[in-house]
């Protein structure tokens, strides 16, 4: 008898018995998550963990996101905000500034591509979010995955999950969103334009940039400090010359390590009360109205600025500046040599795209500045 009470105990205490529609649902959520990061190859450093961190999240009786659970410490590094800034180190460190220091006027398709994000604000609030919750989904449009968990969690934290799975999906996307912009907008000609050759950038320049860049910036909008300055400082480790081991550390395994800890710790907080409601829809389908427009804002100031220097400016490289950095600039690429294989956009590219970084954190900073 008292064996079959122990075996009935241990029973009420599996997982098995506590299980609801919702987490079911959601179990699936991070299943298929896991299958465009492994199969389809979408973002697959970033989605992978997310996908599972969200099958973590919705198997009941673990306690693995409660107080003293492993996921709720790791989360800690999202919810101060320390893991997208030292992200921002890493993507610094990678990030080569040279193009855009050769051909300055880029910088203006990075921030014309930041116009998805105010549209989609616009439409947030249409759709009932309030002004924080709408500025939060809104950088979505930046597709830059740290810049919009780092906005989120200072002014939306409950639509966390959402808001990054979102990102980072669109992200993954860029190969087939950007194409559709760029042949909606451009005709054959102008996708065919071959630009010059661009002007060697000294190593002051390089050097000289993320300090100027960084005491610019803050002192205009001093709540961007943790994430622009983290950026900078990655760079400057890259172009000074004498940090060179702090510099591959933070391209290698520091953002490696760093990455685990947050794709997982967010993917946890997709649980299925949270997660399952309408809401989300709304948010996956504004991220999706936010990067198109981002995409069809830089390629309308590239036809602007095609026109002005007399066809010396491809309009698709403005595509880029929905930064998803290197990646917006690699399908520009394959576009140019398709329409014209003597064509070569990358390094042009390159451009509005390290811009849209710089943009995108700008715009978070202006929000952080008039809401928070």
């Amino acid at each position: 008898m008292d064996f079959v009470e122990k075996l009935f105990d241990l029973i009420n205490t599996t997982g098995f018995l506590q299980l609801t529609w919702g987490n079911l649902i959601m179990i699936g959520v991070g299943c298929v998550l896991l299958y465009l990061a492994i199969k389809k190859e979408f973002e697959p450093l970033l989605l992978m963990p997310i996908g599972f961190g969200c099958i973590l999240a919705n198997l009941p009786a673990t306690g693995i996101m409660d107080e003293g659970g492993l996921l709720r410490y790791l989360f800690f590094g999202v919810e101060k905000e320390i893991f997208p800034c030292l992200i921002f180190l890493g993507v610094g460190a990678m990030t080569d500034f040279g193009p855009l220091l050769a051909n300055p006027m880029t910088i203006l398709l990075g921030a014309a591509a930041q116009v998805g994000v105010f549209v989609a604000i616009y439409l947030a609030e249409l759709l009932g979010f309030n002004i924080k919750e709408a500025a939060s989904i809104g950088i979505i449009g930046g597709a830059d995955g740290p810049t919009a968990i780092y906005l989120s969690m200072k002014l939306a934290p409950h639509l966390l999950g959402a808001i990054a799975v979102a990102a980072y999906t669109y992200m993954s996307l860029v190969p087939l969103i950007l194409p559709a912009a760029i042949k909606l907008l451009t005709t054959k000609r102008e996708r065919q334009i071959v630009m010059e050759q661009l002007r060697p950038v000294s190593k002051l320049e390089k050097i000289l940039f993320p300090i100027l860049c960084t005491i610019v910036i803050v002192l205009v909008l001093p709540p961007i400090a943790p994430l622009l300055g983290m950026l900078m400082l990655g760079n400057l480790m890259r172009e000074c010359g004498v940090t060179e081991r702090l510099s591959k550390t933070a391209q290698n395994e520091l953002i490696n390590i760093v990455t685990i800890f947050l794709a997982t710790s967010v993917g946890a907080t997709m649980d299925a009360a949270s997660f399952l409601t309408l809401r989300t829809v709304e948010i996956i389908i504004l991220g999706a109205v936010a990067f198109f427009f981002g995409a069809v804002g830089g390629v309308l100031l590239g036809k602007l600025m095609c026109v002005i220097t007399g066809g010396k400016v491809n309009p698709m490289i403005g595509a880029a500046g929905v930064s998803a950095v290197p990646m917006a600039a690699r399908v520009v690429q394959r576009l140019g040599q398709q329409e014209n294989p003597a064509n070569f956009l990358l390094m042009h590219a390159m451009g509005p795209n390290v811009a849209g970084v710089i943009g995108t954190a700008t715009a978070a900073g202006v929000m952080l500045a008039l809401l928070q």
